[in-house]
């Protein structure tokens, strides 16, 4: 039976490319998903908060998809932080929306203000964070930031008054599971997916020397584009690749670039800074690439491993949330226990001095990717809706 469903991302926009403002790996998850839900047969909404004037109401996307702008708070970017003042007066919006089977929360955020709507409607409510705040008395990964009471609490009652909980990886469970409260018989781990048809590898590799490496983040502290900076400088010159950077400044973070260019400067290494890329610039950027780094402090995920592995490169990533699932260790590419420079300097110079290596880790990837459609992600997802909406009342785990 074809549903009738409902995306809500309050905060961020999957009409917009990765590394713009606070869009990332959770935008490109929605607007993926909802095509594929789209290409089944099921008709599909996705809401979000209008940003710009010339935005339309609504329009679509693909055949079955539609976007939807709400106007809720000012009609412009704002920092995410404060997008909690804006979470009930998008909820009066949504609540005048027409009718759905499902309604599908993207974030805290769009949680708050959906999960009263489902209820009063007597429809199912599924919740996915994509990101989890931690109390200040959990212990953290490094970089990983304590968020507001409002948050913590939000999450929680979320992970609890939810009628399923979709998470992206095995860390993200464990963390909604024990750190939230969720009854584990209504969390599911659905796996993002990739492209593999735009991200893919090169006919002939790259056989250029020392070429260069790409970080593809948002730019803010948390993405550790600092450490991608300290590694590459400790190379020597003459094997030293370009580091070069996808991604736009995180929304409150404007000043952000201007400290990673300083600092590139102050070590002596060229940095060039592309800015966010639309999805075919990053997988032709990709596929150039001699490897992509994710030095992030902490990924429920990490999105652009699958994308780089589907593009036949090896990835080096710490190892840290959801990136243990995203790279296999040894055999896609390479996971780091530590934030030294050096280890990673090592692990980068290791991958440039035999090729060998990296083109069976690239290989590897890209054999992994293949078993990553974002079709696979649809179908599991209709899943976790088809057993709320038949009466069974809870997902498998």
């Amino acid at each position: 039976m074809p549903l009738h469903i409902a995306l809500i991302s309050l905060h961020t926009s999957p009409d917009d490319d990765p590394g713009t403002g606070d869009v990332g790996g959770m935008n490109v998850a929605v607007r993926a998903t909802a095509l594929e839900l789209g290409e089944l047969g099921h008709t599909v909404d996705i809401v979000t908060r209008r940003t710009a004037p010339e935005q339309a109401s609504v329009h679509s996307i693909a055949p079955n998809v539609t976007m939807h702008h709400l106007t809720a708070g000012p009609v412009e970017r704002r920092i995410k932080g404060e997008h909690e003042g804006f979470i009930a007066e998008f909820g009066t919006a949504l609540d005048a929306f027409g009718h759905v089977d499902i309604l599908h929360s993207h974030h805290w955020f769009s949680g708050m203000a959906a999960l009263d709507v489902a209820r009063r409607r007597g429809i199912p409510h599924v919740q996915s964070f994509h990101s989890i705040a931690a109390d200040a008395s959990t212990p953290l990964s490094e970089g990983e930031r304590p968020e507001s009471p409002g948050r913590m609490r939000g999450e929680e009652l979320l992970a609890r008054e939810s009628d399923a909980v979709i998470a992206v990886s095995d860390a993200e469970r464990d963390t909604i599971v024990n750190r939230l409260g969720a009854s584990a018989s209504r969390v599911v781990v659905v796996h993002p997916g990739v492209d593999s048809t735009l991200f893919s590898p090169l006919d002939q590799p790259a056989a250029d020397r020392p070429g260069y490496v790409v970080v593809a983040a948002r730019l803010e502290p948390l993405k550790g584009l600092d450490l991608a900076i300290a590694a590459l400088a400790a190379l020597p010159a003459a094997d030293r690749p370009d580091l070069v950077v996808a991604g736009g400044p995180t929304t409150g973070h404007e000043n952000y670039p201007a400290e990673l260019h300083t600092l590139a400067a102050n070590a002596g290494i060229t940095v060039r800074f592309l800015g966010p890329q639309s999805r075919p610039a990053l997988a032709e950027l990709l596929r150039g690439a001699r490897m992509l780094l994710v030095p992030s402090h902490s990924e429920t995920f990490g999105l652009v491993a699958l994308e780089a592995a589907a593009s036949g490169i090896p990835v080096i990533a710490m190892r840290s949330g959801g990136l243990v699932e995203a790279v296999d260790h040894g055999h896609t590419g390479l996971l780091i226990d530590t934030r030294d420079p050096a280890a990673w300097t090592d692990a980068v110079g290791r991958l440039l001095a035999d090729p060998a290596l990296a083109s069976v880790l690239g290989c590897a990837g890209r054999s992994r990717a293949l078993s990553f459609p974002w079709r696979r992600t649809a179908l599991a997802t209709l899943d976790v809706y088809a057993g709320l909406i038949d009466g069974r009342g809870q997902v498998a785990s």
